[in-house]
């Protein structure tokens, strides 16, 4: 997938708004607000504001008690934003990090990582899907303790 700054130097926030409407509107075909104050673990009246904000820039747009349809602009950021985390998360499980350690580093990962670095880390775990022997080494390895 193609990012380079299409985010447009969005804020952590607002990232993290368009990935979790994301994930909401993937698990329920719509995105409304006490649905991504639920999945961000936040109240409905902070979600609202951030939907005005965000229809504001044009990215969704913002019905009051509707909840939010992307627009194009607004999808095209989510998903590469969704696209970094998965990359990340799945990179930090392939090196044996637990799973809610691997999903919190990588939500911090994906605003700070440069997307050809994302997209290296992209390439190296369809390396590594290739060669399962090598991915059971490593995760071998990784369980051994640290000396």
């Amino acid at each position: 997938m193609e990012d380079g700054y299409i985010t447009r130097h969005l804020s952590r926030k607002a990232e993290d708004y368009l990935e979790a409407i994301l994930n909401v509107t993937l698990e329920k075909g719509y995105a409304r607000t006490k649905d991504v104050a639920h999945e961000l673990g936040i109240s409905p009246s902070s979600v609202v504001e951030m939907f005005r904000k965000l229809d504001a820039m044009h990215l969704v747009c913002y019905r009051r008690y509707e909840g939010v349809v992307f627009l194009p602009e607004g999808q095209k950021i989510a998903e590469v934003i969704k696209y970094r985390h998965d990359t990340l998360k799945k990179f930090l499980l392939l090196i044996a990090v637990p799973e809610d350690i691997a999903d919190a580093d990588a939500c911090f990962m994906e605003h700070e990582l440069h997307p050809e670095t994302v997209r290296r880390i992209h390439h190296f775990i369809d390396c590594m899907e290739n060669n399962p022997a090598f991915c059971q080494q490593i995760q071998h390895h990784q369980k051994t303790p640290v000396r």
